[in-house]
Parts: C-alpha cells; structure tokens; sequence
C-alpha cells in the first residue's frame, strides 16, 4: 500500500467519525433560543471533539507527507490510532449527555490518552521505516508537545472525579498548545527541498 492510499484511507475515516458526532447533535423540540440552553453540553462537547479530530488529520497528514514510505507495521499503527479516534463520538457524546459527570469526562480523557499514545506509535513505527537520518526524524525531534500531551491526559484523568472542570480545562489546554501550528515539519520540508 503506498502512503497516499494510507492516508486517503484514514481521511475517509476520520470524515465518517465527523459524521456520526454530528449526526448525534439533536435538534430541540423548541423554536425558542432558550430551547438551545440545554443542549449547551452537548455542543461544547462537540466542538471539543471537532478541534481534537482535526488536529489529528492536520498532523496525520503533515507526518505522512514527510514520510517517504509505509509498511504493515505502519498500517497496524494507523489502524490503532483511527481504532481510538473512533470511539471519540461515543465518548463525546456520553460527556455531553451527561453534562460533563466524572466517570464520562474521566473517560474522555483515557480516549484522548489512547490516541496520543497510538500516534506516538504511528510516529514511531514511521521512524523505524523511513530512518533515524530521514526528513521526518529531524521535524519530529524529541517531541515535547507529544510528551506534554500524554502527561496532560493522565492528569486529567486523575482529576476528573475530584474536580472535572479542572480535568475539563486540562483537555481545552491540550487541544490550544496543538492549535498553535507546529511548523517543525513545514520547516524542515521546505530546508529540504520537499
């Protein structure tokens, strides 16, 4: 499988994924604005997840563009990462149905570690095809962002039942530091003529 067929794969995935959370938006019985109020939980839900999902496609297809190859290992790794992206509508909208319980948000947040743990999988497998000397090794370096990600979710986690708004802050905060584009490997695409 070449890694355009890769990822055309996993941007129709990560498209169906959208899909079924939007579907899962429901319209009130109400023509009233008051009759949005309380759905409020399960948009800001939504809106969550949907900055989530497309952080992992922008950077889904920013780490296969700088890749030079995949393997069955690669696959697997993808399969794994769009394995926990899809269970983001579920968890989405159990957190938002329940107006942000602890026990969902706890578990939103195991989906979000899980995620990041695959992709940190996804990346390392890459690694070990394209090699250590590779375009994608000098953009990935050591990965700081990825590091504070998965330590985030953890303590969200761990804080969900004690204080879920908090958890909740910590996954809002997550989802800012990967707005904020991460141009490693932009730059060393363009340093490298690519």
């Amino acid at each position: 499988m070449t890694k355009g067929r890769l990822e055309a794969f996993s941007d129709g995935v990560l498209a169906i994924v959208i899909t079924i959370m939007v579907l899962e938006l429901k319209v009130p019985h109400g023509a009233a604005i008051a009759d949005l109020v309380p759905l409020a939980p399960v948009f800001l839900s939504y809106v969550l997840s949907f900055v989530y999902l497309g952080i992992y496609w922008n950077n889904h297809h920013h780490l296969l563009h700088a890749s030079r190859s995949v393997d069955g290992r690669v696959l697997w790794a993808n399969l794994l990462l769009l394995f926990w992206l899809s269970l983001v509508p579920f968890v989405t909208g159990w957190m938002g149905e329940n107006h942000f319980a602890p026990a969902p948000v706890a578990v939103y947040g195991f989906v979000l570690l899980m995620a990041g743990v695959s992709y940190a999988v996804l990346v390392r497998t890459l690694l070990a095809r394209n090699g250590r000397d590779s375009v994608l090794a000098k953009a990935i370096g050591s990965d700081v962002k990825g590091n504070v990600s998965l330590a985030a979710y953890v303590t969200a986690i761990l804080l969900a039942f004690p204080q879920r708004w908090v958890a909740c802050a910590i996954y809002v905060a997550v989802a800012v530091l990967w707005l904020v584009p991460d141009r490693r490997i932009e730059r060393v695409l363009v340093d490298e003529g690519g």
